[in-house]
């Protein structure tokens, strides 16, 4: 290969390039722009190849962040994000994120340095089994055997972490390989290795489910995150209009209906698994937001198809009278061409329309007073509201806490999928500053908001000062009830008052701990503050934070914190 000038470089590269050079050129391959990090000895020298190769170098003050971070990334563009961490200890920092990630199918790349591999063993700093450690919460855990072979497993761990069931990828790079240079021509790497292909539905499969809908008085669809993978961001709102059904979606399947959808519920799922003759379940399993599918949770006669790229989660924790292993969006294609000639019974759905229509009125007028409240301090769906104000088709919102980020759930319209993004079922708090700096980066024009909880931003909060440093502009809202709400609830109806122990916390001014860092602080204690208070927030080019002073809700009265 002959003499090659990289993006954003007057550095002229020959036919040798080291390990870290040769990791950074395979990263921009695959169209990375961002490497998130917290620098180490070990991966210094992917930095420098990042540099030659135009990828932009992201610090953050806790490993956690860079990997939540990537995570972020997939989750708002729909593909992998990478992050890079020192061995050992800067490993096992990015445990939690890379097992949250796990959990909800994101893909993500986590590359670990490593000790030289000829001082394995040996008691070198930082030496420790990386690889041992991922095996159980990623698709693929490795150790990359010779410097001439990165790019191969830079390549093979985007097509591990993007095909079938999506989901992290651990990649461990000893510090002799990235420093290492080496002849191009000894360099494995392949022009065609992945297929972007998704999965479809087995044609026998779809005809007998189309049998089931057309046999249906009451259908309903439940959809979760794996639609954020399919190629037709649309694939939803065309096969609900098509099936007449109330729809329910969670996770990373939020945005994908419309606002205002007439088919579109957020308050009346009990009400509507109660009484439904057909259930359609799309991307998203039978776990405990969904009361494990038992006869308690959804009306035992009904009929229920279940649709998952993961075979084997087809019927687990309930039985099923129809399971389609594929793509979501993908499969309601097909549904839809297989009842293209299907016309539901319009005095029938109807009728199904108007009593869900009446379980959501209801639900909602239950939420009316507190939306409007001018009690103070402000009652925590009275600070959704007046946030919602701010919100615009393309602001990506981010939910990192428990009991005001799923009031925040539940009343904050989010427009588009990727444009929310909460934990998931592993539950990880923490996740919000990494989420909101990587959907800033992948999307500038975008006004990014991270609904906190008081709790969660003593995990990561020092990431305002990372985005103050690097420009990157994010507006944080804070519900500070001073108490870890989720748990006190059940615990005092447990245990009682007195023995409700460390739940407790203070009316800390997480405001001045951002505006020490760099950042925009607002303290509101009154809801007539609330909209100048956010209006300064949003308009501030600091990443902001509005801590405002919550009081009580008995919105959440009842939810589970196990």
């Amino acid at each position: 290969m002959g003499p090659k000038t990289h993006p954003n470089s007057k550095a002229t590269h020959m036919a040798m390039e080291s390990g870290g050079h040769l990791v950074a050129r395979a990263l921009k391959v695959e169209g990375v722009t961002h490497l998130f990090t917290l620098c180490g000895g070990h991966i210094q020298n992917i930095y420098d190849g990042c540099l030659d190769y135009g990828i932009r170098v992201v610090d953050t003050r806790h490993e956690q962040t860079a990997a939540h971070a990537a995570d972020g990334w997939a989750r708002v563009t729909g593909t992998p994000g990478v992050a890079a961490v020192t061995a050992g200890p800067g490993v096992t920092d990015a445990v939690t994120a890379v097992a949250n990630a796990q959990r909800a199918q994101v893909p993500m790349i986590l590359i670990g340095g490593a000790g030289p591999k000829g001082l394995t063993d040996k008691g070198s700093l930082q030496d420790m089994d990386h690889v041992s450690l991922m095996r159980s919460i990623t698709k693929w855990s490795v150790s990359v055997p010779e410097p001439g072979r990165l790019p191969e497993y830079i390549q093979n761990a985007f097509r591990v972490a993007t095909t079938g069931v999506p989901g992290p990828v651990f990649l461990e790079m000893p510090l002799d390989l990235l420093f290492m240079p080496v002849d191009d021509s000894l360099v494995t790497r392949y022009p065609k290795y992945r297929t972007e292909a998704r999965p479809a539905g087995d044609p026998r499969s779809i005809e007998r489910v189309a049998d089931l809908i057309r046999g249906a008085t009451r259908p309903m669809v439940i959809c979760g995150g794996q639609l954020r993978w399919s190629p037709d961001e649309g694939a939803l709102a065309k096969f609900v209009d098509a099936l007449q059904a109330p729809v329910f979606v969670n996770g990373m399947a939020r945005g994908a209906m419309p606002v205002g959808h007439p088919w579109a519920y957020t308050r009346c799922r009990k009400d509507a698994l109660r009484q439904t003759d057909l259930l359609l379940v799309f991307g998203t399993p039978f776990d405990f937001r969904l009361g494990y599918g038992n006869g308690g949770t959804v009306n035992p006669n009904a009929k229920v198809v279940q649709i998952d790229l993961d075979g084997a989660e087809i019927g687990r924790n309930r039985s099923i009278d129809e399971g389609l292993v594929g793509d979501s969006g993908l499969i309601m294609d097909q549904l839809r061409a297989a009842l293209a000639d299907h016309r539901p019974d319009e005095a029938g759905r109807a009728a199904w329309k108007s009593a869900m229509d009446a379980a959501e009125a209801k639900a909602k007028a239950k939420m009316a007073t507190e939306l409007t409240s001018d009690v103070s301090p402000p009652n925590p769906l009275r600070v959704c509201a007046e946030l919602n104000k701010f919100l615009k088709d393309d602001t990506i919102v981010i939910g990192d806490g428990g009991d005001f980020v799923a009031t925040a759930a539940y009343t904050l319209n989010v427009r588009r999928p990727g444009m929310w993004m909460d934990p998931g079922p592993l539950g990880t708090l923490g996740v919000g500053p990494g989420f909101a700096m990587a959907a800033k980066l992948a999307r500038p024009n975008s006004d990014v908001v991270l609904v906190y909880g008081d709790g969660s931003v003593g995990f990561n909060g020092f990431e305002f000062e990372a985005m103050a440093r690097q420009g990157i502009k994010v507006t944080a809202v804070v519900g500070n009830d001073a108490c870890w709400r989720q748990i006190h609830r059940g615990q005092v109806e447990m245990f009682g008052e007195a023995r409700a122990v460390a739940t407790k916390l203070d009316y800390t001014r997480y405001d001045k701990v951002v505006e020490a860092l760099g950042g925009h602080g607002e303290y509101v204690e009154h809801p007539a503050e609330l909209e100048a208070a956010l209006r300064r927030a949003f308009e501030s080019p600091k990443p902001a934070l509005v801590n405002v002073k919550i009081g009580g809700s008995d919105f959440r009265k009842g939810a589970i914190s196990v």
